[in-house]
């Protein structure tokens, strides 16, 4: 089903950036805006990272095997990204406004999907 896929690349790309998150820590240093710019900031950050990265991919898991409950957690984290993506789409700098425009569309196309009738029909169906 293609939400399953839709919320496992977006649980894997929030992992991965928890993993970068990590190496750039270790090897350069923390740096970055003042709110994670010191340990206890990073490791929350990472933290949340690898907690909705690791939910994303276990709502897929519910959308693989047509699970009622995966809607809710799935359309939360849709809102979410479009609240983060749509004012990093807005920026000047082609570094933040590209994966800003990629989120907020993934993001998109995971709300489509979502309210669907077939997607409806399959959820009560099973």
């Amino acid at each position: 089903m293609a939400l399953a896929i839709v919320s496992w690349v977006q649980g894997t790309a929030l992992l991965a950036y928890a993993l970068f998150d990590i190496v750039e820590a270790v090897t350069v240093g923390i740096s970055g805006p003042a709110p994670v710019s010191n340990a206890s900031g990073l490791m929350l950050q990472i933290l949340l990272f690898l907690v909705f990265g690791v939910g994303l991919i276990l709502v897929g898991r519910g959308w693989w095997q047509v699970r009622r409950w995966a809607r809710a957690p799935f359309v939360l984290a849709q809102l979410i990204a479009l609240v983060v993506g749509v004012p990093l789409a807005q920026a000047s700098d082609a570094s933040v406004r590209l994966p800003g425009l990629a989120l907020s569309a993934i993001a998109g196309v995971g709300l489509i999907l979502v309210f669907l009738p077939r997607t409806t029909r399959a959820l009560l169906e099973h």
